[in-house]
């Protein structure tokens, strides 16, 4: 069992005593006529032939509280969207699928790049950002959820959980976040374990106590991929559009929310899904190329939040990384051992070496360009720079579905 301790700025949602997905599911389905949900799966083509995506899709045809599906399809040519047609179709909820590299929403965007909108680049990010704005302009849902499609043994009972805290009108949530151990026979999650929290910690050690990094150690698993919204702050909030998609959403959530209007909740006693390369003699792949992203992210949040870093808070900044991820793997190695886990600690060791380079490679386009321009304009801004694009954006996806 769970514990049930609240620490941090934020509300924890934890699983406590059996759980009942049938409880829940009634619950969920008093609540849709009142809070309305929209399911966002970003999907690549590949996943379709994964061994995880048809068993999703089995499960979520029981979440009959989910008001539409949107796919949001993504490295996929005209065949691979067909194909995605029929293979979706399975699910009975009302259901569209993005094809982000087509023709017409290729048009969109260029279109969008031509009044000033920043469109970022092609991942998932975009294709989130584009789900985002379709739910926005059909106006049949009060909040979104999304997940990965990746996801071995999933149950949808991770779904009426992480949806739960929004569509109950009598909690007073407008951000969700889902966190889960990653544990299969050995511990997972190498860009939380061992860059993503030591550098939190560093950075504090260094700076001091600061509102957004106090906001973003609450958070039990920052960079898991599930969250629920309000569909008010899906307006307001930016998308990074590189891996720094996680942290960047929790730091434009710290910018437009009060943090009690915000909450994690534990989605499953286990999680499995595909494992990145740690590539650490390719600094352009994998979790190299990972890690960069999110600590550049990072770095960009605190300095848009007024916090000043200067070259020697940064050396500082690698400097006491290095000591406390060093400190955390002494500690991963003795709950591995208790728990009779698999632990190579030179793989550990080596994961960190890399972290580190990738932190260096963040510090200096940090210091390159300071306020970056990864992150997608927020629908506000785009309804503002093309009022018809909405609308727009709805015929072209329909006309792709038609």
């Amino acid at each position: 069992m769970a514990d049930f301790h609240q620490g941090g700025v934020i509300t924890t949602l934890h699983r406590l005593g059996r759980q009942d997905r049938g409880r829940l599911e009634d619950e969920l389905r008093r609540f849709a006529p009142e809070r309305p949900l929209a399911l966002i799966l970003p999907a690549l083509a590949s996943e379709m032939d994964g061994p995880a995506l048809a068993g999703i899709l089995e499960e979520l045809k029981g979440a009959d509280y989910v008001g539409q599906v949107v796919v949001t399809l993504g490295r996929a040519g005209r065949e691979d969207f067909q194909r995605a047609r029929r293979f979706f179709s399975r699910l009975p909820q009302p259901l569209v699928i993005l094809h982000n590299d087509g023709p017409r929403l290729t048009a969109l965007l260029e279109e969008l790049a031509r009044a000033g909108v920043s469109i970022g680049q092609e991942g998932k990010g975009r294709a989130v950002w584009l789900a985002l704005g379709y739910v926005l302009a059909k106006g049949r849902s009060r909040c979104v959820a999304l997940h990965d499609c990746d996801i071995v043994g999933y149950d949808r009972l991770l779904l009426g959980r992480l949806a739960y805290p929004l569509m109950n009108p009598r909690l007073d949530y407008q951000f969700c976040k889902g966190y889960y151990a990653r544990v299969a026979g050995r511990m997972y999650g190498r860009v939380t374990r061992l860059f993503v929290l030591p550098l939190l910690r560093a950075l504090r050690r260094v700076l001091g106590p600061l509102p957004l990094l106090e906001f973003l150690e609450s958070f039990r698993y920052p960079l898991s991929g599930e969250f629920a919204m309000d569909l008010d702050l899906a307006r307001l909030n930016r998308v990074p559009a590189d891996w720094g998609l996680e942290v960047g959403v929790l730091s434009e959530v710290f910018r437009n929310l009060n943090p009690r209007r915000v909450c994690q909740v534990d989605l499953a006693d286990s999680y499995e899904h595909k494992h990145q390369a740690l590539s650490p003699a390719d600094p352009g792949q994998g979790l190299a190329r990972m890690c960069t992203e999110i600590g550049t992210t990072i770095l960009r949040s605190l300095a848009a939040d007024g916090v000043e870093l200067t070259r020697g808070h940064l050396r500082a900044l690698e400097a006491a990384y290095v000591r406390l991820a060093e400190d955390l793997v002494a500690s991963y190695a003795a709950d591995a051992a208790l728990n009779g886990l698999a632990f190579e600690r030179h793989q550990e060791e080596l994961a960190v070496d890399t972290f580190l380079h990738g932190l260096a490679r963040a510090c200096h386009q940090f210091l390159e360009d300071p306020r970056g321009r990864s992150a997608l304009s927020n629908w506000n801004r785009v309804r503002s720079a093309a009022p018809e694009i909405l609308p727009r954006l709805v015929q072209a996806v329909e006309a792709d579905n038609s």
